[in-house]
């Protein structure tokens, strides 16, 4: 029961964050780019890399609350998928497929330097 509650009170603060995150940054850029969800993402894979590459000196319990519940919540796949479907809908074509390319190179390179990152600490 206590994972459980670990990954919801993860969940409590991811959740808001990445609707306040994604409404201050989109409303920063006068552009039909989804640049809050991709900020949101690439952030929560650096936390999420960061967090794996500290796997074996951070308490199972982090790994709930932070990993599962936190970055859970704070990225979203169905919203990136939704976005660029959207961004195909309307004919813009190019910034589909930039969102695409550009949110797995920026979410694996953030995933690959968290996990960087967090080694080169406990390590």
């Amino acid at each position: 029961m206590t994972r459980l509650l670990l990954v919801i009170a993860g969940g409590l603060l991811g959740a808001p964050l990445r609707y306040v995150v994604d409404r201050a940054v989109q409303s920063r850029h006068d552009s039909l780019f989804p640049w809050g969800t991709f900020s949101v993402n690439v952030v929560g894979s650096l936390i999420l890399g960061f967090l794996a590459g500290a796997s074996t000196a951070l308490p199972h319990g982090v790994q709930l609350f932070v990993g599962t519940g936190f970055c859970g919540a704070l990225t979203t796949y169905s919203t990136f998928s939704y976005e660029t479907v959207r961004l195909f809908e309307d004919r813009a074509r190019f910034l589909a497929g930039a969102n695409v390319i550009a949110s797995i190179v920026a979410g694996l390179g953030s995933v690959f330097l968290g996990v960087a990152v967090s080694q080169a600490i406990w390590s």
